[in-house]
């Protein structure tokens, strides 16, 4: 994997992030890979981990904002 395919595009959805994260889970599973591959898809898959987790604290910020910072449960059949 070359160094620019290392980091998520800015324009990279948590769709798009999880989803390869989900193909790189199913690979290294697999162990049909060199020790290499699998450094490689291992550091991917954190680097994709961080994005993620990135893009849902800003999605739970801005949450807060709307709500007025009164984040409320969500029950399901309410």
């Amino acid at each position: 994997m070359a160094k620019s395919e290392n980091k998520p595009n800015d324009t990279m959805s948590y769709e798009q992030a999880y989803a390869e994260l989900e193909m790189i889970v199913n690979a290294l599973e697999s162990g049909n890979q060199s020790l290499d591959e699998a450094l490689s898809f291992f550091e991917r898959g954190q680097i994709l981990t961080r994005h993620c987790a990135e893009l849902l604290a800003k999605a739970e910020l801005k949450v807060q904002e709307l709500s007025g910072d009164e984040l409320v449960s969500f029950q399901e059949g309410e």
